[in-house]
């Protein structure tokens, strides 16, 4: 049985260590988690898959890790700062504010239902910031609120350093803030998030095929490689598109409350790198950009065989890395009915994103003939750098192996005194339950098999 609310999810993330609430002991801060000793690792196992999927697996995807924080006229050339805002309300009679798009009665308080709610006003998003020795509280920085800009600013220092021809792309990963108004759906919309975006810059006489070719890449990444099954999965075009847009698309996935996004495809015209360029009057710009004469530098590309200078258009791709991690683990949530009564909860990762690879297990706690055996095959294990490896010496075999079902581990191996006999151990697979004995010699082969299927 999968998680019947998120509330589920909430529980297992804070029992095992995955995610707990920031700042928890000063009763928290809405919007802001903290990731625990096993949450770390999914996330570092997600974004290797992508980063994997972007750039290892393709030869025309550059990399790029932008400053967080980021000179305030990025922003305004962007439209961030003046246009980057939800509707903001505030009930008259409880004082609770929300969203107006996204209350279930935008004429009545989602509090306390009363009907005398306020006008809707602008509500900024991006977090302001006063740096320097002279800045005297005046905002003259922000936080990033997304990584997309900063990849268009450095458009042509990636393209001067790693020459490309179109169609090429730049991925980044990294932190993002955004001042919410109603946080929401427990890691779900956060004021400080994780997004991995990638822009691919193409000829606009191409748009349309490379906004069709990520579009069925990313959902086939999201099958293929996090194991999610189609039928959770769909794509949404936006019912209204954003003033720079062509196209877009949504990945949505089907939470316990029904299908949200994790995911998106756009197709962003020439808007960003035109908005950002110097000498924007020399270039046919087809979006609608604001006047800069800030600028020090045209982003442009010239075509090394019709020798014709232009803005490419952007598609861009761009997930929320902790919506992803949310997806993953409710997806691979099983409540399992062993019989009998007895019951099991099982976190059915796929091996490679599972937070611990193995755990090596002595059957009896501090007997040394089993410790060194199985301390001896940790180490043998960790020298494959497959990830985290554990050894468990408390003595209490089913509550281990619960454990490690609990945090998805692919595979325990128990050493026994048959060990000691015969030199083998017990390998115990997460899913199926399934033992058998192998040689000690043959635990890392049998290992990598597992992990690698």
């Amino acid at each position: 049985m999968p998680a019947k609310t998120i509330n589920d999810i909430v529980a297992l993330c804070k029992r095992r260590g995955f995610i707990f609430t920031g700042s928890e002991i000063y009763g928290g801060l809405g919007g802001a988690y903290d990731y625990g000793p096993y949450g770390v690792e999914l996330m570092r196992n997600l974004r290797d898959a992508w980063w994997n999927a972007m750039i290892y697996s393709r030869n025309d995807v550059e990399g790029l890790d932008a400053a967080q924080i980021s000179n305030r006229l990025m922003w305004k050339y962007s439209g961030h700062e003046g246009g980057f805002s939800d509707p903001l309300v505030e009930c008259k009679k409880c004082g609770a504010r929300m969203r107006q798009d996204k209350m279930a009665d935008p004429t009545k308080c989602d509090n306390c239902g009363s009907a005398e709610i306020s006008e809707p006003r602008a509500y900024q998003l991006m977090m302001g910031l006063s740096i320097g020795a002279t800045a005297d509280g005046a905002i003259n920085a922000y936080l990033r609120p997304e990584t997309a800009t900063t990849t268009y600013v450095n458009f042509k220092n990636v393209l001067d350093a790693r020459p490309h021809k179109l169609p090429f792309g730049i991925a980044q990963m990294g932190k993002a803030f955004r001042n919410e108004i109603s946080p929401r759906g427990f890691v779900f919309r956060m004021r400080e998030f994780e997004q991995a975006e990638m822009q691919y810059f193409v000829n606009p006489a191409e748009d349309e095929k490379y906004f069709n070719m990520w579009r069925d890449a990313r959902l086939a990444w999201w099958t293929d490689v996090l194991g999610i099954p189609a039928s959770s999965l769909r794509i949404t075009p936006h019912d209204k598109l954003a003033h720079y847009a062509k196209a877009a698309v949504d990945i949505e996935y089907e939470f316990p409350d029904g299908f949200d996004e994790v995911e998106g495809i756009h197709n962003r015209q020439d808007f960003d790198l035109g908005s950002h360029t110097k000498g924007q009057k020399e270039f046919n710009i087809q979006a609608n950009v604001m006047e800069n004469k800030d600028s020090t530098v045209k982003l442009s590309y010239s075509d090394p065989q019709s020798g014709e200078n232009f803005i490419p258009f952007v598609i861009e791709t761009a997930m929320g890395l902790n919506r992803a991690m949310l997806a993953v683990m409710h997806n691979a949530y099983t409540d399992e009915d062993l019989g009998d009564g007895k019951s099991r909860l099982v976190l059915k990762l796929r091996p490679k994103l599972a937070p611990v690879k193995a755990a090596v297990i002595p059957l009896a706690r501090n007997v040394p003939e089993l410790l060194e055996i199985a301390t001896n095959i940790e180490n043998d294990l960790r020298k494959l750098a497959i990830g985290r490896i554990e050894l468990e010496n408390s003595g209490n075999i089913g509550k281990n192996y619960r454990r490690h079902d609990e945090i998805g581990t692919p595979v325990c191996i128990t050493v026994d005194h048959q060990t000691i006999e015969d030199g083998t151990v017990t390998l115990r697979l997460r899913d199926t339950m399934e033992q058998r004995r192998v040689p000690v010699a043959d635990v890392p082969s049998a290992v990598l098999e597992i992990i690698n299927a």
